[in-house]
């Protein structure tokens, strides 16, 4: 059976399964493309944040603890949105439970928008791009992350022990939809080339400010073998976007 979207984060086994790899303390997610991220998102202090495929929004309780005034994500997955909640609690962020292609965005409300590692599950992205831009404020800012580009073009490395020291890259040029064995369930997931993102980026009103591969940071990692495996080849790919003037 393959899973699209959220739908996968809705079987429990998985689900339990990937809340643990997801949190395990050398996860790529945290020590990799988390700083990027933190980084590129600059003060949020006072402003109105938007996190699309929000997941457990761990990241907004992040951003409150940074200072902004609201977050709301929006999700999926029926789990998700439940664990999301729960830590939202004794806050005022909200999670909208919808996919990002059906969710109503409201116009000029969000300073910045941010989506970690969910848009390469979608498989129409010119759409959610236009209503991130509609829904920014006039010098608000988009900043993502995917799966590298390298990674989601040929399957055939993720089928290999999670500890490979090389891989297969194939068919970049051939985009759409790629079908990934992931802790045990075949999941959807939608190939781009860098150049798609940026072109895509641009059609919708977009400049783009900065796209970053998130290099491995050695400080970042206690294992120095684990830090050379991470230097051998990108896991993320990185936009940062800004609205583009009238």
């Amino acid at each position: 059976m393959e899973y699209k979207g959220s739908d996968v984060y809705d079987h429990e086994k998985f689900f339990t399964d990937y809340l643990k790899r997801r949190h395990r303390e050398e996860s790529p997610n945290n020590i990799i493309e988390r700083p990027v991220i933190v980084e590129l998102m600059g003060d949020v202090a006072g402003e109105y944040i938007l996190d699309l495929g929000c997941g457990d929004a761990g990241f907004g309780r992040e951003l409150f603890q940074q200072g902004c005034s609201s977050y709301e994500g929006v999700e999926g997955s029926t789990n998700m949105v439940e664990k999301a909640r729960e830590m939202l609690n004794e806050t005022n962020g909200k999670v909208h439970h919808s996919s990002m292609e059906t969710w109503d965005f409201p116009e000029a409300r969000y300073d910045k928008v941010v989506s970690r590692l969910a848009l390469h599950y979608l498989a129409e992205l010119g759409p959610v791009f236009e209503q991130v831009n509609k829904c920014l404020k006039a010098d608000g800012k988009f900043i993502f992350s995917v799966q590298h580009p390298i990674l989601t073009s040929s399957i055939e490395s993720a089928s290999h022990s999670s500890q490979r020291q090389n891989w297969i890259v194939d068919e970049y040029f051939h985009v759409g939809k790629r079908v990934e064995t992931w802790i045990e369930k075949e999941v959807v997931k939608y190939h781009r080339t860098v150049e798609d993102y940026f072109k895509l980026l641009k059609s919708e009103g977009f400049s783009i400010d900065e796209i970053r591969e998130c290099s491995p940071q050695k400080e970042n990692f206690k294992s120095e073998q684990e830090y050379i495996r991470r230097m051998g080849i990108p896991l993320f790919l990185v936009f940062s976007c800004s609205k583009s003037a009238d």
